[in-house]
């Protein structure tokens, strides 16, 4: 006896607009290094435009996302590259000493290089002392 098993999404929703998940994008492979003054970031995303790349602050977090352009083919066949056409994105809690507004970013090569220059303590905030 064969079971018909109802959907646990209504039909009707299941056009409605998608929303982008985590797994709709792979994340790239970077080097991060500190510096005594700065922190800089090597991400490697071949194949992408520099006008395809936005780069995100949320509080202490650093977010890159950079989209591939997606072409279709005359002659299409699947040939399983779903993973490889994803979109890059990479999220990275860099901390809040980081002066973000003084971003610079610059793509040479399918390598996108970010440096985050590290704040200044300011003369109204003392160093911590030593008490005994």
């Amino acid at each position: 006896m064969h079971t018909i098993i109802p959907p646990t999404v209504p039909f009707s929703r299941s056009r409605a607009v998608r929303y982008s998940t985590q797994s709709d994008y792979r994340q790239p492979n970077y080097d991060c290094r500190e510096l005594p003054d700065a922190v800089k970031l090597a991400i490697y995303i071949p194949g992408v435009r520099a006008s395809d790349i936005a780069i995100d602050v949320h509080g202490a977090d650093l977010v890159v996302t950079a989209r591939k352009p997606h072409l279709v083919r005359a002659n299409w066949q699947a040939l399983h590259l779903e993973k490889v056409q994803r979109d890059y994105r990479l999220r990275l809690r860099l901390g809040n000493d980081l002066d973000y507004g003084a971003l610079h970013a610059e793509l040479h090569e399918g390598v996108l290089m970010v440096g985050l220059p590290k704040r200044q303590p300011s003369s109204t905030e003392s160093p911590m002392l030593n008490v005994a």
